[in-house]
């Protein structure tokens, strides 16, 4: 009969076991109870002696196994900016995620930043959500952890930048956008073709202005930098940077404007200026926000499937939270497809 292996060999052969709570706390100098509070996101703990925990979680890798996390029955819907119609599409499709399975929707705002504050990521802790879904925002390395130590999954849709390769995350096809909204221009005539992207940090606008360029380099178009203005996703920066392009004595005979809003703000200048949409110059849009059927001329835009993204967030986030490492989802990274919608806004260039 063969001797029983050594205890220590047997040991290597099993996956590492993260440190408990009570050795945290030893390692720390507090008590359990205080490493607890930590976990938990109270308030009554003392800044150093809470980073000193924090510090100690991350670098234990620990994760509370979910047994222990008692779940609130929410999920909590981050946005970078919390304003205008679009929002309130993705606010409608988390909804109808969350009303089936029983839970409710915790709103927040980062006031513009791409990563909220500290005090954000305590109150999740706090409330111990289902879990997180994220808009145009991510988080950075101290906020990933504190999620993670607490069970807490996470899901950015519409990432700001490269959210990473572990990290969840559901998109729109922007390049593919972009290039569909002013290949249809081409085809319409257009030559001199102006553009308004967003802000330039943000990956999905960049995306959407290189479809752009790729639309114009296939059709043996130039690429004229003076025409391509930089923008912010809000109505009035389309407003000033349509007059900017439209008032040129060389303007374009037509406009690609990163965002619906943006494209409506075009609409403005142009009016001001006394030009006619589509007769003097056409205007495409992206989104396919609900006003975009409503103004006149309605709008031609490119669909991103919003709603639909926001429910492919929840529904992930909440498998995320019911799965174990093992049977994590097969798909964690997902595209969805945007498509062109031609509407009245969009003519043959006028004659010269």
């Amino acid at each position: 009969m063969t001797p029983s292996e050594p205890a220590e060999t047997r040991t290597e052969t099993r996956p590492a076991q993260t440190a408990t709570l009570a050795e945290i706390a030893r390692e720390a100098g507090v008590s359990a109870p205080t490493v607890s509070k930590v976990l938990n996101g109270r308030a009554d703990v003392a800044p150093a002696t809470r980073t000193r925990v924090e510090d100690l979680l991350r670098a234990h890798g620990y994760r509370r196994r979910r047994a222990e996390a008692t779940r609130s029955p929410l999920i909590d819907l981050v946005f970078h900016e919390l304003e205008s119609a679009w929002a309130m599409e993705v606010i409608r499709g988390v909804e109808n995620v969350a009303r089936d399975a029983g839970l409710s929707v915790v709103l927040s705002e980062s006031a513009g930043r791409l990563t909220p504050g500290r005090t954000w990521a305590d109150q999740v802790a706090a409330r111990r959500p289902h879990g997180v879904v994220l808009v145009l925002s991510g988080l950075d390395e101290s906020q990933r952890a504190l999620l993670t130590s607490r069970s807490i999954p996470f899901v950015v849709m519409d990432p700001a930048g490269d959210p990473g390769a572990d990290v969840p995350s559901i998109g729109a096809t922007n390049w593919q956008g972009g290039l569909a909204a002013t290949r249809h221009l081409v085809e319409l005539g257009h030559r001199r073709i102006g553009a308004i992207s967003g802000p330039s940090q943000m990956m999905c606008s960049r995306a959407r202005i290189d479809g752009y360029r790729a639309a114009l380099e296939t059709a043996g178009l130039p690429v004229d930098a003076g025409l391509i203005k930089t923008g912010d996703f809000h109505h009035e920066t389309g407003y000033r940077l349509g007059r900017e392009l439209l008032d040129r004595p060389d303007r374009p005979t037509a406009v690609f404007a990163g965002n619906d809003l943006q494209a409506l703000g075009c609409y403005e200048a142009a009016r001001e200026l006394g030009l006619r949409i589509p007769e003097d110059v056409s205007v495409v849009g992206f989104d396919d926000l609900p006003v975009a059927r409503w103004v006149g001329p309605p709008l031609t835009t490119v669909r991103q499937p919003l709603t639909e993204m926001a429910e492919a967030a929840a529904r992930l986030v909440l498998e995320l939270g019911r799965s174990s490492a093992r049977e994590a989802p097969a798909a964690t990274r997902v595209e969805l497809a945007t498509s062109l919608v031609v509407r009245a806004s969009t003519g043959a260039p006028p004659l010269p």
